[in-house]
């Protein structure tokens, strides 16, 4: 497991350097030359990967198996099993870090509404203003309802790592003091939001997936050559944007993204159907397919708050430890609800994971209780008689003599991860953003309700 320190396995040493400054870009991408102290964050531990990974939008593997039509009657059987299960340690891991009046993303989002609804309208011009052809696939994926958390995040960030400076010290740097979001951190919002679309629009091509976020993929709509084709424009352009951002440590972390997305597709696709998969590993390959994305972009819009857009000040590598441990609670949140929830609920086709050999946090915990060894025959089999995915299900939900099951055993880590989230902002000073921060931690907690 890993370490409860603010700044975590993920966080290694970090090296300081200098690097001329690039040309001046043009237009709504562009951003003024300048010498700037750059700097380089050595990833160890967590978060390392090979060197020569491939693109983010790789997938290795068979296809994804299709939902069996008793599925749909196996999510009702979970979640009844869901609220037995609740009486014990799950609704308790819940209830305990979340509060009564729970957050709402139009709360969280308050701090930055205004920078958010300038970075949507941005988005959707990336694509449809310079390729008309494309406008109707830029209105579909920018326009799905996607909850725009990592912009979301950036621009929290951003406005509570500038509280964070002394206002003395952004004057001598010959920046104006005040809480306004730095056009690089507002480029960077629409960075990452455009890193994380394409991955998921190349991702559905490959899975052929008609849902995503209860709307009609892109390629379920237009077809896999447009898919194929936005996905690659939006990695493309994302490259252009960060390139004139023009801070090596910047590029770095966010380039070093895309091949943890190829290592973590890699990962999983390997571990397909594998009883002995363990909770590390697992952490490890969410890590590469969420969290990595989420760190990167915090650290880097605090990295662009300070003055002399350091890379290895106490408040961008918090902000990174804040990142990697959120994007990991979200990541196991969203795994118990592929297991608790419909379609309908989730957006996108509901069980999955399971039917298709990809083994989550619940699963996981579940071999390691004593109904572990009927759920380990399931998976060796690879669900091949009928009614065995609906058993599985039932095994994983079903809570035994100790009120516990993988359910609730997987909702105590991704409260585990929510603390050591929380615990990274102590470096901030108080402020709506942080606030928000905090409420977004609770936010992620509180979707299996």
């Amino acid at each position: 497991m890993m370490s409860a320190g603010v700044v975590g396995s993920g966080v290694g040493c970090v090296a300081r350097m200098s690097a001329p400054a690039g040309p001046s870009g043009r237009g709504h991408w562009g951003v003024p030359a300048g010498r700037v102290e750059r700097g380089e964050q050595l990833r160890a531990g967590r978060g390392g990967v090979p060197g020569g990974a491939s693109p983010a939008s790789l997938r290795w593997g068979g296809a994804v198996a299709p939902s069996p039509p008793s599925l749909r009657a196996a999510r009702a059987v979970a979640s009844q099993d869901v609220v037995a299960c609740g009486s014990g340690d799950f609704e308790d891991g819940v209830s305990e870090l979340i509060r009564v009046d729970m957050p709402t993303l139009s709360k969280l989002t308050g701090p930055v509404r205004e920078e958010l609804a300038a970075c949507n309208d941005n988005l959707r011009d990336v694509v449809g203003k310079r390729h008309p052809i494309l406008v109707q696939a830029s209105d579909l994926i920018f326009g799905a309802g996607g909850k725009r958390l990592r912009p979301i995040l950036c621009l929290l960030v951003a406005k509570a790592s500038l509280e964070a400076l002394d206002p003395a010290r952004q004057a001598d740097a010959g920046m104006e003091p005040g809480l306004e979001v730095r056009p690089k951190q507002m480029r960077l919002a629409e960075i990452t939001e455009m890193i994380h679309t394409a991955s998921l629009v190349h991702d559905d091509v490959l899975d052929e997936c008609d849902l995503r976020r209860g709307s009609p993929t892109v390629n379920s709509k237009f077809g896999s050559k447009t898919a194929v084709l936005v996905g690659d424009f939006l990695f493309a352009q994302s490259s252009w944007g960060l390139a004139n951002l023009e801070n090596f440590a910047v590029i770095k972390l966010i380039s070093r993204v895309i091949a943890d997305f190829a290592n973590g597709e890699i990962q999983q696709a390997q571990s397909r159907f594998n009883p002995d998969f363990t909770v590390e590993e697992y952490l490890d390959k969410s890590y590469f397919k969420t969290a990595s994305l989420i760190a990167a972009s915090t650290q880097s819009a605090a990295i662009f708050s300070s003055p002399d857009e350091a890379a290895d000040t106490e408040v961008a590598l918090a902000m990174y430890a804040y990142g990697k441990h959120l994007g990991l609670a979200f990541q196991v949140v969203d795994d118990i609800l592929d297991f608790t929830q419909t379609s309908d609920t989730l957006g996108k086709e509901a069980g999955q994971d399971l039917a298709s050999g990809n083994l989550t946090a619940p699963a996981l915990f579940c071999l390691q209780r004593p109904e572990g060894e009927e759920l380990r025959e399931l998976i060796d089999r690879e669900f091949c008689n009928d009614g065995d995915v609906e058993h599985a299900i039932r095994l994983v939900t079903m809570p035994v003599a100790d009120g516990g099951c993988g359910l609730s055993d997987a909702m105590r880590l991704a409260r585990e991860e929510g603390e050591k989230a929380i615990a990274s902002l102590a470096c901030l000073p108080a402020s709506p953003s942080k606030t928000a921060l905090e409420d977004t931690v609770e936010y992620v907690l509180s979707r299996v309700n």
